[in-house]
């Protein structure tokens, strides 16, 4: 897609750029995340009607959550057993002062950085691969989890949340007594 496609597509007007080393210059800085927002607005949105749909899930504020640019996003799997909700994060390299776990509103939130080696003196990187810097997930706690109980423990790089679900009240049998 062409600058002036992109440019039309986010409402501007056909306008001629003289062609100058500033604007070159401008064209290197290109941030493709700001221009491709809508599209995970409209991922959000379908994830809202799939979550309405099936019931198991709500969502506080309106049923907005705030996309938040990061430097990089640890992989997550979350299970469920007939007790609780597991949520496993990969955090490799990382230590347990820098992360930080917190439950608020209905949302369960874990953040933190993992820093780069400094280069050092007759060592130099040859290529970098893995990502650095800040990282932040957040998700909607289910309606039948006890936000009051979750804990969560850190070992070998994963960190592991632990959100217990609460305790479903039985149905009691009443007997009815029909005056004759």
């Amino acid at each position: 897609m062409t600058i002036a496609a992109e440019w039309e597509m986010l409402g501007g007007v056909g306008v001629e750029v003289p062609v100058t080393k500033e604007a070159v210059m401008n064209l290197m800085r290109y941030e493709p995340k700001v221009l491709h927002v809508p599209l995970f607005r409209e991922m959000e949105e379908m994830s809202e009607r799939l979550n309405r749909m099936f019931g198991t899930w709500t969502r506080p504020n309106g049923g907005k959550e705030s996309l938040t640019v990061v430097d990089w996003t640890p992989f997550v799997d979350i299970q469920e057993t007939e007790k609780e909700y597991l949520v496993n994060a990969e955090l490799p390299e990382i230590k347990k002062e820098d992360v930080k776990v917190t439950v608020e509103n209905g949302i369960l939130t874990l953040q933190g950085e993992r820093k780069q080696e400094k280069e050092e003196k007759g060592k130099k990187f040859h290529r970098i691969e893995r990502s650095y810097g800040t990282f932040l997930r957040t998700f909607t706690v289910p309606v039948d989890a006890d936000e009051t109980k979750v804990a969560a423990d850190f070992k070998d790089g994963i960190l592991r949340v632990h959100l217990p679900k609460t305790e479903k009240p039985r149905p009691k049998a009443i007997e009815v007594k029909v005056a004759s």
